[in-house]
């Protein structure tokens, strides 16, 4: 992360604030688990999770993501290999101990869906070594490394500094004998288990693959940070959550978005309310797009559920 100075503004003045430190990790843990929800829109399920005499060891924060992924976040409040290591542990831990994970989330939120074919790995520090950046990047381990700010004021920034790995590219895959989307999408897209975009292209029709494509141009050059994640329902766009899931149908593509539908005034005659209405992708604001005459339109709102989330 860029070390940028933060100012208080009083009329014309700026008065510069100082970081401060959180005076031990569980101070740090305590306050994400708090708020996991707001940052990540993951549900919480375990804190100091005991992984057995063999293992010996205990897992910070156990969540479920919104795509009810099973989610491992650890922090330290200083740089620390350990932390990396430590979470590659835990993620081959969880792995062969599913039943372990689906009795907590039962305990904690109750009989609940587990989506097995991704697993996320949060780590969260102060900052990262160069060789660990490096380290990930050449294991190309399934892991987040997020990089935290804490100010006198009590502002708290958090900002991730490396992705998950993704797919190398795209462009080699092909529907119809033509190439899915512009090639310089290709590292945004994120491989997850057994999805892949090439499932959805499958789906739909060659007019509404144009869409698609038009869609994903617009969404991914929002912002560098912006991750495209095949689901087995939908397609997902995440900065730290969803902010947008495209369902592709054979003549339709149905977004769900980070909206609230109160806030829609007229509301569109293609969407909906969808908060009391069972639904895959996640968002309480569904848009159908059928036309090309509906882009413009529905790019205000892929672009307010952005600004929602915190782009």
């Amino acid at each position: 992360m860029i070390k940028i100075p933060l100012f208080h503004k009083t009329g014309d003045t700026l008065s510069l604030i100082k970081q401060k430190k959180f005076n031990s990790e569980k101070e740090l843990q305590k306050l994400v688990e708090k708020n996991v929800e707001s940052i990540f829109n993951c549900r919480f399920v375990a804190s100091e999770f005991y992984t057995g005499q063999v293992h010996s060891g205990r897992i910070d924060t156990l969540a479920l993501s919104e795509d009810k992924n099973p989610v491992i976040i650890e922090y330290k409040v200083v740089e620390s290999s350990d932390l990396i290591n430590q979470s590659l542990y835990y993620l081959s831990w969880i792995k062969d101990h599913k039943g372990d994970f689906h009795v907590a989330c039962t305990k904690t939120l109750g009989k609940t869906e587990v989506d097995w074919n991704d697993v996320r790995v949060i780590c969260i520090a102060p900052g990262y070594k160069k060789y660990d950046l490096h380290a990930v990047q050449v294991m190309g381990a399934n892991i987040e490394l997020w990089e935290y700010r804490l100010y006198e004021d009590g502002s708290f920034i958090l900002e991730e500094v490396l992705k998950r790995s993704k797919a190398e590219s795209i462009e080699s895959i092909s529907v119809s004998n033509r190439k899915l989307g512009a090639g310089k999408k290709a590292a945004e897209t994120r491989k997850t288990g057994v999805y892949n975009i090439e499932d959805h292209y499958k789906k739909t029709s060659e007019k509404m693959r144009t869409l698609l494509d038009q869609l994903r141009d617009f969404i991914l050059d929002l912002d560098e940070s912006i991750e495209e994640v095949p689901k087995k329902f939908y397609i997902a766009y995440k900065f730290t959550q969803n902010f947008v899931c495209i369902e592709v149908k054979k003549d339709k593509l149905v977004l769900f978005l980070k909206i609230n539908p109160d806030e829609i005034s007229p509301m569109p005659k293609t969407s909906r309310d969808v908060r009391s209405i069972g639904h895959f992708g996640t968002g309480d604001f569904e848009y159908t797009l059928a036309s090309s005459d509906q882009l413009e339109e529905v790019k205000q709102f892929i672009r307010k559920s952005f600004e929602n989330i915190g782009g």
